[in-house]
């Protein structure tokens, strides 16, 4: 039985695998914003996201990481008062920690960096990307 669930799970495996690789060889679809709405450029991951309080220049900097990649970026986290680091861009409302689905955080990466008035950029080994109106400062923790 052992045998036949690993088999079935290396399967499944590499069918995801060649299905990932196609999407991100498709060629990406426009993102279509609204006029003056730079809110509709980004998604939430859950409703417990907080992501009122995002400045102009950061909903900005979503913006241009959407109108890049040609998908809208998921913010996987947003204000965060209590934030353990006394520093963080996050207790200001001014930073988002986001995943583009179906495209490489080094693409995301090389899009937040051409955006106008970035400050931080920083890479975490699950995939995610964080953005901040910040000081310019680039970090990978892993």
């Amino acid at each position: 039985m052992h045998t036949i669930l690993s088999l079935a799970l290396a399967g499944l495996f590499a069918v995801s695998c060649c299905l990932s690789a196609n999407a991100q060889t498709a060629k990406k679809p426009s993102v279509r914003l609204l006029k003056n709405s730079a809110n509709s450029a980004y998604t939430v991951q859950t409703v417990s996201v907080r992501v009122g309080c995002f400045p102009p220049r950061l909903r900005g900097i979503l913006a241009h990481i959407a109108a890049k990649t040609g998908r809208r970026p998921m913010v996987t986290s947003g204000f965060r008062p209590h934030s353990g680091r006394s520093h963080s861009q996050h207790r200001h409302c001014n930073a988002a920690d986001i995943r583009v689905p179906g495209v490489s955080e080094r693409v995301v990466i090389a899009a937040a960096q051409s955006a106008p008035g970035i400050g931080g950029i920083g890479r975490y080994c699950n995939g995610i990307v964080h953005v901040d109106t910040g000081p310019k400062r680039r970090w990978t923790y892993c």
